[in-house]
């Protein structure tokens, strides 16, 4: 099974996320493009929430310096981005993918971060809780409906609010996979603690 693990904006929990599901399958983790923080990326990030031995993370396919879109942080770096060169890792094992951003943000002139769903990938969307967090989940919904791509379920991320919660699940018909709370702290026992709870739900998807 590979998931691709896309949020809603910048900044809504994708990598905790990632870190849970990642634990729960003890799936390898794979984030093609890493922008910025390169001395604590995600990658590293999964690395130190995850207690499993079975997990491997997989190299970014781009390393980029500037924490900016990954359009203008590969154009700063004197490159640009090519699809052709982001290969997925092989593997056996359960693969998770995060993207950066939400769904639109560019790669380069032509292609954005939706352009690297494949077919065979089943979406995950994190959202989270602000003004305007029903409009952007549901436009990202939407988007990935369009590109007939597989939407396996929703991940509600920070302080719970039912009503917009009730009300994009709703709309979508889309599953909730489990939420992840606004904790104090994450650390390797929290990851674990919430791994065990979504392990279920993340079970039947495949």
């Amino acid at each position: 099974m590979k998931l691709f693990i896309t949020g809603i904006s910048t900044d809504v929990g994708k990598t905790i996320a990632s870190s849970i599901i990642v634990e729960s399958l003890q799936a390898d983790y794979w984030k093609p493009i890493q922008a910025g923080d390169l001395d604590n990326s995600d990658s590293h990030k999964i690395k130190s929430y995850i207690s499993n031995k079975k997990t491997f993370v997989h190299e970014n396919s781009y390393k980029l310096n500037t924490p900016a879109s990954p359009h203008y942080a590969a154009e700063v770096d004197g490159i640009s981005i090519d699809l052709k060169k982001i290969k997925e890792p092989q593997t056996k094992n359960h693969l998770v993918i995060e993207g950066a951003g939400g769904l639109l943000v560019p790669l380069n002139d032509t292609d954005c971060v939706i352009d690297l769903i494949q077919a065979d990938y089943k979406v995950i969307v994190v959202s989270r809780h602000y003004l305007g967090s029903i409009n952007h989940t549901l436009l990202t919904i939407e988007a990935l409906k369009n590109r007939k791509l597989n939407i396996a379920g929703i991940i509600f991320s920070g302080a719970e609010n039912k009503g917009t919660e009730s009300i994009i699940l709703s709309k979508t018909g889309i599953q909730c996979v489990g939420r992840i709370d606004q904790e104090p702290y994450f650390d390797q026992n929290v990851i674990k603690e919430y791994a065990d709870l979504f392990r279920e739900n993340l079970m039947k998807l495949q």
